[in-house]
């Protein structure tokens, strides 16, 4: 394949780059001596070509736990490879002291190698790890060429379209900005359903169905048991019940998901850890790239002290709202917004050097640190510039790929923001319902930051122990009272006495103080629950919403929310897990807040500005939606089509039609 001259000039300054990192190191250690730049500039030539050779060859070994056996021997490869340097060179230029010298030196020189490709804007990584994908994909058993268009969807975890809009505006995401401003990509908002969380998006975008997930956890009554979007169990079974329309069927790639839509293929997605036994070849090649492991080591130390140093500066300067960020969230965020992101990106590239029909891919960073610092805060723009740099990276690595591929940009859902319910009251949403039931066991859930899960996830299955993890036995709560969960700022309430949905009848009647406290809280917009009489209804301080009847009393409950919040509201009401009372906390148009009911500033889950508000950036030749795009299914829906589309079996005209939700 004809490389341009974009791509010799990129080589030419990695190589400089490179060894002007070997100089400096040699500079800073006292057991390793590079005699002048020619020397480095050989030194660095030799070592590029044993990173083209030598990862595939430990890519297609079987090593199991590669989180640790992969990271531990590329470390010792980057040590031997600077010592084989420096033998070949000969001691009058280059000598390396002890294995350990060399192994330091490697770290060193990846170090410094990134903070001179920083200050002079070259990525001194991507050309490298391309041709390492290129040379794994034409290994591979799967690897194919055609002509025949495939398509990589990238989801950008919690990213709403109001903030992708000003970030292009401002430069926190100039690729995507370049890809608009220029006429070849277009940009369509779509509306989340009333969970507006991962699981109920990719449940609809990657199955084709969410129905029966009101939220990120709820109590399925009959058993007592919890399910939860992130458990590994719970996936596997949420995937069973619902993959009706898979996007990834026959030959696609799932990367970085909780559910695999159907895929082939899968690299950190929940609802297949339980089939992962032993090592995942997608880390050993990954892995095997020595620039990748003292790269990511580099960068998660980064990335701590970044962390570390925004929170002190948020502090300092008196930032409101502001959340937790002490004890493990440090290292979650480093995970997220380091190893896990460019894995998913090697993944991601890989399969389209082997040429795999579909990918998705999930990137989480964003997402991880907006809940924590905020929505467009410093640091959580420059964790979306760093993401939007990575997508740049799968675009231009598609134009070398083994097919031609189509690059789609999207969300799961936005997010909103706004001080917490605890932090506005004193007290939790579990401390409110358990006061005014006057008595009995409650049990509180508020899941807090989703990412732990995807940490743990990668670290089980990058060590095989995912068979261990999926069969964890799940604990149950048919004993408490009460059951409270949180999700964003959707709160559910279950009330344990029947194994089944109790009426806002029976609840006026065992608990008459409950609805009035919650109905008429200030920082609760409304409250969802059964009438035996009128259906669904819907409540608020002072207005009730009748959604069977069609008709309210007072003012809406739902007037500040999306225009089908009715209908989202009534869609749920039918699922058989819907909780006995549905809690949505208040939302101001006028200041863009809510507050959730875990402890994030920047949520999602249910109603109330930006996280119902995601986008879908596509490239010009995909047929355009012809409605409003409501619901995540109709989103399976128009990927589908694309795909269908590119597949040669449908039309352009011919993309499937989107439904609006309904009853």
């Amino acid at each position: 394949m004809r490389h341009g001259p974009g791509t010799a000039w990129r080589l030419i300054a990695v190589w400089v780059v490179t060894a002007l990192a070997l100089l400096l190191s040699a500079a800073i250690l006292p057991d390793i001596s590079v005699k002048n730049f020619a020397a480095a500039l050989a030194a660095a030539a030799l070592i590029a070509v044993f990173n083209t050779v030598v990862p595939p060859m430990i890519a297609a070994l079987p090593l199991p736990f590669p989180l640790l056996t992969g990271f531990l021997v590329t470390l010792v490869l980057d040590a031997a490879m600077l010592k084989a340097a420096a033998a070949i060179l000969g001691s009058d230029r280059m000598t390396v002291g002890s294995w350990w010298a060399a192994l330091l030196a490697a770290l060193v020189a990846t170090a410094v190698a990134l903070v001179i490709g920083i200050v002079l804007g070259i990525d001194n990584e991507e050309e490298q790890s391309l041709r390492v994908a290129r040379r794994i994909g034409r290994r591979s058993p799967d690897h194919v060429r055609t002509d025949q268009p495939g398509v990589v969807y990238v989801e950008i975890d919690g990213l709403g379209l109001p903030v992708l809009r000003r970030a292009m505006r401002d430069g926190s995401a100039p690729n995507m900005a370049s890809w608009l401003a220029s006429g070849r990509f277009h940009l369509v908002e779509w509306e989340t359903d009333l969970s507006s969380q991962t699981g109920a998006s990719q449940a609809g975008i990657l199955l084709g169905s969410n129905e029966d997930i009101p939220a990120f956890r709820w109590v399925e009554k009959e058993s007592g048991r919890i399910m939860t979007c992130s458990a590994p169990a719970d996936c596997e079974e949420i995937e069973r019940r619902h993959l009706t329309s898979p996007l990834l069927a026959d030959g696609g790639s799932s990367r970085g998901n909780l559910l695999s839509g159907g895929a082939d293929q899968a690299i950190l997605t929940v609802s297949k850890l339980s089939q992962e036994r032993g090592a995942n070849p997608g880390y050993r090649s990954f892995f095997a790239n020595g620039i990748n492991a003292t790269r990511i080591l580099s960068l998660f130390g980064a990335e701590v002290i970044r962390e570390v140093v925004a929170n002190r500066q948020a502090v300092r300067r008196g930032v409101l709202p502001r959340g937790h960020r002490g004890g493990a969230y440090p290292f979650i965020r480093a995970t997220m917004t380091t190893a896990v992101r460019d894995l998913i990106v090697h993944s991601v590239v890989t399969d389209m050097m082997i040429g795999r029909p579909c990918i998705y891919a999930t990137f989480s960073s964003y997402d991880e640190v907006a809940h924590h610092s905020g929505l467009e805060r410093a640091d959580t723009l420059e964790a979306l510039r760093r993401l939007d740099q990575r997508i740049g990276r799968i675009e231009r690595a598609s134009r070398r790929a083994a097919r031609p591929y189509h690059v789609v940009v999207l969300s799961d859902h936005g997010q909103t923001q706004g001080a917490t319910f605890k932090q506005r009251n004193g007290y939790t949403l579990e401390q409110l319902v358990e006061r005014s039931m006057g008595g009995g066991s409650v049990a509180g859930i508020a899941g807090g930051d989703e990412q732990n899960a995807m940490a743990g996830l990668a670290m089980a299955e990058a060590t095989g122990g995912g068979a261990k993890a999926a069969k964890k036995p799940k604990g149950t709560v048919g004993d408490r009272d009460a059951v409270v969960l949180a999700s964003g700022n959707l709160g559910l309430v279950y009330l344990m006495s029947e194994k089944r949905r109790l009426t806002l009848e029976e609840i006026e009647q065992r608990h008459p103080e409950l609805i009035p406290a919650l109905a008429g809280h200030p920082h609760i917009g409304f409250v969802m629950v059964r009438s035996a009489a009128r259906g669904a209804v819907v409540l608020g301080a002072d207005g009730t919403n009748y959604l069977d009847e069609g008709r309210i009393e007072g003012n809406d409950p739902l007037g500040s929310f999306t225009p089908n919040a009715a209908a989202h509201l009534k869609r749920t009401d039918g699922f058989e897990h819907v909780a006995d009372i549905m809690v949505n906390s208040f939302y101001d148009p006028d200041m863009d807040e809510g507050c959730a009911f875990e402890e994030l500033i920047s949520f999602h889950g249910g109603l109330g500005g930006s996280q119902t508000r995601p986008f879908m950036l596509f490239p010009d030749g995909l047929a355009e939606p012809s409605q409003p795009v409501i619901g995540a299914a109709s989103v399976n829906g128009v990927l589908r089509g694309w795909r269908a589309q590119l597949a040669g079996s449908a039309p352009r005209a011919a993309a499937e039609p989107v439904a609006v939700a309904s009853d």
